[in-house]
């Protein structure tokens, strides 16, 4: 009977994975263990392991195959347990789908890959020459962009440069060709797809938001759509400016006789500029709030707030310093005249 084999446990995902998360498996191990990345005793196992990898993936890839073999196990092909004579499998295991339809010489690339993935792996090539697949939609690509409070505020257009998965041309994403494993996508059914995309960022974008640009995607195969990129939106400290969730909070310096006396003054915000009133007996460390003038946020805006901080001027005239002899006298007098 044919010994059990755990491909979940293959492809390092557990029982409830989804279809997206079993590819995305798939396309890491199979990377990882690809033979012609090995050299010598490393080699061998690799490729014992990339072979499991690729009949794993062969089942649990395909939602009908998959379902059959949860209730199944081994058995799933048949449809109930296959009894074999281990002695004729060289430490393999597979169904006789019938002859090849090309050459297993000695000097040819099908022995090779015959001995790692046994007859799945000719039966693989007859079905995927009768079912291509006549059209792909592009993957999704999620990436993060950093913006600076001044361009989520008034948006911007950037230049990114990206690394698309696509459906590999050469094979059809099938993995394999007549002569073997795919040479242009080393088996993985995905080659990498490297361009330049210029996007225009909207203005009023949160941290934590989520941008779709629709058709920037992976690329898509046949008449497939391309897929769509999202863009992570974060926050990239930037200016005077200190960042407390959706507030902005900075310094404002001003001068004795302002904090004494009041004043209006105006201040750069990254809004633009605006008028602040300073109250009489204003003290340093007092915060003054300018509502809505912050980072933008899911409704509306946060606050902006400024941090007096009171600056001394040096006297430089004997006027002015007979002025500060005078509030002297006046502190020491208990502001008596």
């Amino acid at each position: 009977m044919l010994k059990y084999i755990d491909y979940y446990e293959v492809l390092e995902v557990p029982k409830t994975a989804s279809e997206k998360e079993i590819k995305q498996a798939y396309r890491k191990l199979a990377r990882e263990y690809h033979p012609d990345l090995h050299q010598g005793r490393t080699k061998t196992e690799a490729e014992e392991k990339f072979k499991l990898i690729n009949e794993a993936y062969e089942v649990l890839g395909d939602a009908e195959k998959r379902a059959r073999y949860d209730q199944l196990g081994m058995g799933w092909k048949e449809g109930d347990e296959i009894n074999v004579d281990p002695s004729d499998m060289n430490g393999y295991t597979y169904t006789d789908h019938g002859p090849a339809d090309f050459d297993l010489g000695p000097f040819g690339f099908s022995d090779f890959f015959f001995n790692i993935f046994g007859q799945d792996f000719i039966h693989t090539r007859q079905e995927s020459r009768r079912t291509q697949p006549t059209a792909f939609k592009g993957e999704d690509i999620n990436a993060e962009i950093g913006l600076t409070i001044d361009e989520l505020i008034h948006g911007t257009e950037r230049e990114l440069y990206l690394t698309a998965p696509s459906l590999c041309i050469a094979c059809a994403g099938q993995r394999f060709t007549r002569e073997g494993i795919c040479c242009s996508c080393k088996g993985t059914g995905i080659t990498d797809e490297f361009k330049t995309v210029k996007v225009k960022i909207p203005a009023g974008l949160h941290p934590g938001a989520s941008l779709r640009l629709k058709g920037l995607g992976g690329k898509g195969y046949g008449s497939g759509a391309s897929g769509d990129l999202y863009l992570q939106i974060r926050v990239v400290p930037h200016g005077p400016w200190q960042i407390q969730g959706s507030d902005l909070e900075s310094e404002i310096v001003i001068y004795p006789d302002q904090a004494v006396l009041g004043d209006t003054m105006q201040v750069t915000t990254p809004h633009g500029t605006v008028q602040v009133k300073i109250q009489s007996g204003t003290h340093t460390g007092q915060k003054l709030r300018l509502k809505g003038k912050g980072l933008p946020k899911e409704n509306g805006f946060g606050d902006l707030y400024f941090r007096i901080c009171i600056d001394i001027l040096p006297a430089e005239t004997e006027r002015e310093k007979e002025l500060y002899r005078k509030l002297r006298e006046l502190r020491r007098n208990g502001r008596k005249m």
